[in-house]
């Protein structure tokens, strides 16, 4: 009997503990885990829509293109873990002076509701020029708008 006794007397508190200690580690690994996968979407979102800014700056550029307006949606989930999300870009005043005349538009995409945000750099030529705007995900008209106009410059702002 006194084998028993103290079996009880070194399990009942390792138990205890255990009872305690699972969902707590549990519950930690999951938030690192939904953090994780936060973050990752959050940075996909955002290089897509660099990617969106440059590829219509550039198809914009070319001399061949006339003066205009052009509105593209850029197809992104309008979600991210029950979320919305707003970016917001803008050019720095003194970009780059050294490489071929360039600009970098600082383009940053915030989650709202959470601390998690992303910022990427996107690279323009001088004739660029950023309208200040906001673009909000779940926005049925989240858009990004270029405007080349009759001097050669191309004005690009997100859509409202």
């Amino acid at each position: 009997m006194p084998h028993v006794t103290i079996e009880y007397m070194i399990m009942m508190p390792v138990m205890i503990l255990q009872i305690f200690l699972f969902p707590i580690v549990a519950s930690t690994l999951m938030n690192v885990w939904v953090d994780s996968r936060r973050t990752l979407a959050l940075q996909d979102v955002t290089s897509n829509l660099g990617s969106t800014i440059q590829q219509l700056y550039f198809s914009l550029n070319h001399e061949t293109m006339p003066s205009g307006n052009v509105t593209y949606s850029p197809g992104l989930p309008p979600f991210i873990e029950d979320a919305y999300y707003v970016g917001s870009a803008a050019l720095p005043m003194a970009s780059n002076p050294g490489l071929n005349s360039s600009l970098y538009l600082e383009l940053t995409v915030k989650l709202v509701g959470t601390p998690d945000s992303q910022t990427t750099t996107v690279i323009l030529g001088p004739n660029a020029l950023w309208q200040i705007s906001t673009f909000v995900s779940n926005s049925t008209y989240a858009c990004v708008n270029a405007d080349k106009l009759s001097n050669g410059s191309i004005l690009l702002w997100f859509g409202e």
